[in-house]
């Protein structure tokens, strides 16, 4: 069974999709601050260094947004996004 198939069989469950969208922009946040990172051409060694901080808090970073064990501070958040180059905006929007 591969990644989609996994995913598909997964999302059939409804306790299972009522998660995982809940999750939504937590998930486009990790992938618009991955892509940042890329498109900077810069490590998370050299994000780390750029925010003040060592490359395992990035890691933990980028990975915390991924699986929703941990919710980063505004603050962290600003710090990453100016060490790749970016500014971060928060808005409210109605659903």
């Amino acid at each position: 069974m591969n990644h989609s198939e996994l995913k598909a069989k997964a999302l059939s469950n409804p306790n299972v999709k009522v998660a995982y969208d809940e999750m939504a922009p937590e998930f486009e946040l990790l992938r618009q601050m991955l892509k940042a990172r890329q498109t900077a051409g810069l490590s998370q060694a050299d994000v780390a260094e750029r925010m003040g901080t060592k490359p395992p808090a990035v890691t933990r970073l980028e990975s915390s947004l991924g699986n929703g064990k941990h919710s980063p501070s505004l603050a962290t958040l600003q710090k990453y996004a100016h060490a790749v180059g970016h500014q971060l905006q928060v808005k409210l929007v109605r659903p």
